[in-house]
């Protein structure tokens, strides 16, 4: 079959360029296309300089010509790395937290997959390993860790630290803790405007008297909002766990809940998709799997846009008990739970470790406009 320049570029274009909304070939990524017999040569040029956002790119230029074009075609991409030079701005970094190490934020694209409860017990799994954990509930209209660790009665008491009054955070199970709902009545709503919460997440984590941790848990909202961008812009996250049920409604805002954390302007890390309800197992019956929400979905995501899978959560009836008492299912020792989350909890450290090994510092970003999605990083 002979191949022609034209066809490459024509399937070229149906590749977007991440964070500009154009194709391949509109925004001048690809420099160069050459065709010798059935090999073809593809020079491009990214501003992303991250090896997997380059790894990315040649797997996909790759699928496209042998999907669109000829399948047997040898194909060699050669990617270049040139970062865009940006207007200055007046930088605000968000600032890092003393004694803090690492901060994860966990993440979901929908509602009532399990994030919380994912979170709570990552938390309490990181404590039993000897880690130093805090938990931050930033879910400002719907809080429930003050429930999940049995100190919804609690209140964070003021401490004096340098002559500055802070916040002592409510510790239960190793995990120090600072929600809203410590701060509210159980039937009381919270109807605040964006900078309202804003301030109020702000003052939950620069005024507050956190110690030293090895790990601070973020429990962000379900979606891709306001919050996040609060979030993302008052201090560096280390990196995103995007949680996520296998049934393929949640996986597509699985999908757009990553895609908010690789946009070029925000570029937190995405250490990895953790699975909950992947299947079902009676008690009767403990060798049964039933796999009611479907089955490998998020694993089969995090191969698809190549990020980490840290591992499945089965959907069992004593992890909704343990959460609705206040005794996290990952306390029950040996449990078949227990060693799932901690499973999930060894692959979320190793992501870290190795994300703090590979690649520079998380920025604070700056919002400048939300403007089609738009930020500046600072």
């Amino acid at each position: 079959m002979k191949l022609h320049k034209s066809d490459i570029l024509k399937s070229l274009e149906s590749i977007t360029v991440p964070g500009e909304g154009k194709n391949m070939v509109e925004s001048g990524a690809v420099t160069n296309v050459m065709v010798f017999g059935d090999e073809v040569v593809v020079d491009l040029t990214i501003a992303n300089p991250s090896l997997q956002a380059r790894k990315k790119t040649e797997v996909e230029v790759m699928k496209v010509i042998h999907d669109q074009v000829y399948a047997k075609a040898k194909v060699q991409v050669n990617v270049k790395v040139e970062a865009k030079a940006q207007a200055p701005v007046n930088e605000i970094k968000g600032k890092p937290i003393p004694g803090i190490q690492n901060i994860v934020a966990i993440a979901s694209g929908k509602g009532g997959v399990g994030k919380s409860t994912v979170t709570a017990n990552l938390a309490v799994s990181l404590a039993k390993m000897g880690f130093k954990v805090g938990l931050l509930d930033s879910d400002i209209y719907g809080p429930s860790m003050p429930i999940m660790f049995d100190v919804a009665d609690q209140k964070p008491l003021a401490v004096n630290v340098d002559g500055k009054s802070k916040m002592k955070p409510v510790e239960n199970y190793g995990v120090k803790m600072l929600s809203i709902g410590f701060f509210t009545q159980p039937n009381q709503a919270v109807i605040w405007r964006g900078p309202m919460a804003a301030k109020a997440l702000n003052q939950m984590i620069f005024d507050a008297d956190w110690g030293e941790l090895d790990f601070l848990l973020i429990d962000l909202p379900p979606g891709t909002g306001d919050i996040h961008l609060s979030i993302m812009q008052a201090m560096p996250i280390t990196g995103a766990v995007v949680v996520s049920t296998p049934q393929e409604v949640a996986l597509a805002d699985a999908r757009k809940g990553v895609a908010m954390f690789q946009q070029e302007t925000i570029n937190v890390p995405v250490l990895g998709i953790a699975e909950n309800m992947a299947y079902f197992t009676p008690a009767e019956l403990p060798d049964n799997k039933y796999y009611i929400f479907g089955k490998e979905g998020a694993r089969n995501l995090a191969e698809d846009i190549q990020v980490p899978f840290l591992g499945e959560i089965p959907l069992v009836q004593s992890i909704r008990e343990a959460g609705d008492v206040g005794r996290p299912a990952a306390l029950q020792e040996n449990s078949p739970v227990a060693v799932a989350f901690e499973e999930l909890t060894k692959n979320v450290v190793a992501e870290t470790v190795r994300r703090n090994t590979d690649i520079p510092p998380t920025e604070a970003i700056k919002i400048t406009t939300m403007a089609g999605c738009s930020a500046v990083k600072s």
